[in-house]
């Protein structure tokens, strides 16, 4: 049985070491910067807010030969958006950090964190939930329920360290 629980603060370090596992599995390498501490310190302050005020769950399996270190993990956030036909509590998700250690993949873990988090989004009925996918991972997605979603237009701005 996979145990899945609510990440804390004290996970924060680990949900960037498996940040940056996820970014070299979708593009072959993850620089190290100053992402990492500044996503260490947004993870440590969003996880630390009260039950009804998070907007960045995260939801981890736990390292069951290493305490402390963390196997697989699903981050999300829930945003607010002005309620509109068939979103009438305008609360929108976006999935944006899955992954799993490399030595534990292939037992369920990542659909149990992800499991986890679409039912938190469920209980706030958040009405739509967007990610962007690997091809080695639309499987899972697909058989969670996601689907191709029409977005027309997107701007993106990379900056540089």
């Amino acid at each position: 049985m996979i145990t899945v629980r609510t990440a804390t603060p004290a996970d924060a370090a680990e949900l960037v070491r498996l940040r940056a596992l996820m970014f070299e599995a979708m593009s072959g390498a993850a620089a190290p910067g100053e992402w990492e501490a500044t996503a260490e310190t947004v993870l440590r302050e969003r996880l630390a807010a009260p039950p009804q005020e998070l907007t960045m769950p995260a939801f981890v399996v736990d390292d069951p030969g290493r305490p402390g270190r963390l196997a697989a993990c699903a981050v999300g956030t829930l945003e607010q958006r002005l309620p509109a036909p068939g979103h009438p509590d305008g609360l929108f998700g976006f999935v944006f950090n899955i992954c799993t250690d490399p030595g534990h993949r292939r037992r369920g873990y990542a659909r149990a964190c992800t499991a986890a988090l679409l039912e938190w989004f469920d209980a706030r009925r958040a009405t739509r939930i967007d990610l962007h996918a690997t091809e080695g991972a639309e499987p899972l997605y697909r058989d969670l329920g996601f689907h191709e979603h029409s977005i027309p237009l997107s701007r993106t701005k990379l900056l540089r360290q």
